[in-house]
């Protein structure tokens, strides 16, 4: 057996361990996505009032307050830590795939940016800042749309790619 390097040319043994896997790492990472939604109703204002509260809304259905340094420090370095990990593994397996080189360089690279602008900018809308709640939305958009971009090229490839001979 002759390797190239391409993600399609791996073993059929290894195949199936990647594709399990990002499997269970997209269905963690959705999940994730979808207890951010049920806690800020994903939205800039929701965002903003999951770290800051809204002790002064009288009218709020649930009450809420603002993070105190532990939680904040918990949360952004945790979410920093693993979603640095998720990244850099999906990355690599991206790296594997056959695809152009510069969608294949954002895709692996972008994740990352997104990273640290959305828990520095959590971070920072805790601090007072408040307009950073618009760059938590986006760039947490971004993180989302390259994460999913990454495992549907991932799977496809794994899945559909037969081996060249």
């Amino acid at each position: 057996m002759q390797l190239n390097g391409l993600i399609y040319t791996f073993p059929k043994e290894l195949k199936l361990l990647l594709i399990a896997f990002v499997i269970v790492l997209s269905i963690g990472f959705f999940t994730g996505l979808l207890f951010v939604n049920e806690t800020s109703t994903a939205n800039p204002n929701g965002i903003e009032e999951q770290y800051l509260g809204n002790e002064d809304n009288e009218d709020a259905i649930e009450m809420k307050f603002k993070k105190t340094d532990k939680q904040m420090l918990n949360i952004v370095h945790s979410h920093i830590l693993s979603m640095a990990l998720i990244f850099f593994l999906l990355g690599l397996i991206l790296s594997t795939t056959q695809l152009q080189y510069r969608y294949k360089v954002f895709l692996m690279v972008e994740p990352f940016i997104s990273v640290i602008l959305t828990f520095g900018g959590i971070y920072f809308l805790w601090k007072g800042i408040t307009w950073m709640k618009y760059v938590v939305m986006i760039s947490g958009t971004l993180m989302t749309l390259s994460f999913s971009f990454s495992a549907l090229i991932i799977l496809r490839q794994l899945l559909l790619q037969k081996k060249t001979e």
